[in-house]
């Protein structure tokens, strides 16, 4: 009778100290890390869907920054937030029922032209570096040697309140030179703007950077909005969530590893 209570007094007391996985301070912790990395993962995952919005790409015009048939994550944005060198996702009536994705060249106030003395496009006379454009852009000119950012020279101001969109792909994109002789020259109201592309999500995942050239003018480029930051909640979430759930069977598998140790010493010294 006295063995059994000392062996079941011994067992209460393993469970409470956690040698066997299923109780102590470690229980506790193991916990807090599963209800945490559940609150951080799925935290980014809501995260995420309110401030992004999933696009596919259906052209070639924003070629090598996005190819057809990528899907793209564009922060949802109001179009007062809109910088020069934003890739952005809009609508336009005049141009499409459907939403188009496009470059911001030039905002309200700014002069627009091709090309200026060095073959370039410029910016109320600044002219830009913009390595973000296919290099198949067309013949060389035959002065300068160097081929031009647009087959079609124009000059336009931007109407404040508007925006001058470009294709990367500047021998394939249909955009604001095509609709020149339009209302507006081709540009589109800020209010048309619905989101700002922030990365590529698949085929693979990549952020396009914003060019540097845009630095120098008025206003600026615009920051990159909070992806990388959802995503590592999500990602730190998920680790904790495994970490937390495997402690158990790791303690228990560990514990009864220590306690066959101990029985093996003994019966040795017996």
């Amino acid at each position: 009778m006295g063995g059994t209570q000392t062996s079941g007094a011994q067992a209460t007391q393993a469970i409470r100290g956690g040698k066997d996985g299923r109780g102590g301070i470690g229980n506790v912790l193991s916990g807090i890390a599963v209800a945490v990395g559940f609150v951080l993962f799925l935290g980014g995952f809501v995260w995420g869907a309110l401030v992004y919005q999933p696009y596919t790409v259906p052209t070639d015009s924003m070629m090598p920054t996005v190819r057809p048939g990528d899907r793209v994550l564009a922060q949802r944005i109001d179009g007062g937030q809109v910088r020069r060198g934003d890739v952005v996702v809009f609508t336009d009536a005049a141009w499409s029922d459907s939403p188009m994705v496009k470059r911001v060249v030039g905002i309200g106030g700014d002069t627009v032209k091709c090309c200026g003395p060095g073959g370039r496009l410029t910016v109320n006379g600044q002219e830009l570096d913009e390595p973000y454009v296919d290099p198949d852009k067309g013949r060389p000119d035959p002065v300068t040697g160097i081929a031009a950012p647009s087959d079609t020279p124009f000059e336009v101001t931007v109407p404040e309140g508007n925006l001058f969109l470009l294709g990367d792909r500047r021998a394939a994109s249909l955009d604001s030179r095509a609709h020149l002789q339009e209302a507006g020259q081709g540009t589109v109201p800020r209010s048309a703007v619905r989101a700002r592309v922030d990365a590529v999500a698949w085929p693979s995942m990549t952020m396009p950077a914003r060019p540097r050239t845009y630095a120098a003018l008025p206003g600026g480029i615009s920051q990159p909005g909070p992806l990388k930051l959802q995503l590592a909640a999500v990602g730190a979430g998920a680790a904790l969530v495994v970490l937390g759930a495997a402690y158990g069977p790791l303690a228990r598998m560990l514990g009864g590893g220590r306690r066959r140790g101990r029985a093996q010493e003994r019966a040795g010294v017996r």
